[in-house]
């Protein structure tokens, strides 16, 4: 079942039935808000399904010889592989990219072409969370759209302990020295942990301090004013201030 964008639903949809659809859009927002799912749901809505239908994801880190993460240029050519056949039932040929921000410099250069060069019924959706990593000419290639979180999107529960048990190891080390620092980061397994999910985690916390502390300040300068200026009780005004903060 589709959880919100229905925007942005409206607007494909709208583009299908005046047969206006772009060659290629970018699916842009954070992750897990279901733009892959959105994607994939299009895909059957406009009837294409196997064997035109494509999804392509950067492969899991190997544990054992480090390799993967990252989208190579031997997964774009078979997409392009893919899409010199036609539609085995006469309509659209679709590919889905996921977290298309992963493909490695080669493999964007190689996309680039696919894009510039689109063949008959080709749609091409490329997901990501990070589109400033992708080159400037893709993204200008492709018709972007924002997603933004649902207020109905239940919460992914494993993130959230996932990312609470990295902001517990986190905390120690922000107000910690160097050497305690590069300990931490030492002390990172980056075969099972992304560094990628730890500044995310490390970037949310910043930016709730910093809204924090905004308004913490603003409220001592209220405080500040009405002790100045009024009568206020001293001793309530101070437990207030400290009770906020």
């Amino acid at each position: 079942m589709l959880i919100g964008h229905q925007k942005q639903w409206e607007f494909l949809k709208k583009k299908f039935e005046q047969n206006q659809l772009s060659h290629s859009y970018l699916f842009t927002g954070a992750d897990g808000i279901g733009k892959k799912f959105f994607a994939k749901e299009f895909a059957n809505f406009v009837g294409c399904k196997f064997p035109d239908l494509m999804s392509v994801e950067a492969p899991k880190k190997d544990q054992i010889f480090g390799d993967g993460g990252e989208i190579k240029i031997a997964k774009i050519r078979e997409v392009q592989n893919f899409l010199s056949y036609k539609s085995y039932h006469g309509g659209f040929k679709i590919v889905i990219v996921d977290e298309a921000h992963l493909m490695n410099q080669e493999a964007q250069s190689c996309f680039l072409k696919t894009l510039e060069e689109p063949k008959g019924q080709t749609l091409l959706f490329l997901v990501s969370s990070r589109p400033d990593m992708l080159l400037p000419t893709i993204f200008s290639r492709c018709q972007a759209i924002k997603f933004f979180k649902p207020k109905n999107l239940p919460d992914n529960k494993e993130k959230t302990e996932r990312e609470q048990l990295i902001l517990k190891d986190l905390l120690p080390v922000i107000g910690a020295t160097f050497a305690e620092k590069f300990k931490y980061v030492k002390a990172i397994d980056f075969e099972k942990q992304d560094a990628g999910e730890i500044v995310r985690v490390l970037q949310k916390y910043l930016r709730q301090d910093l809204l924090k502390n905004r308004r913490s300040l603003e409220l001592t300068e209220e405080i500040n004013n009405k002790l100045t200026f009024t009568n206020a009780n001293p001793k309530l005004a101070l437990e207030i201030l400290l009770m906020e903060i």
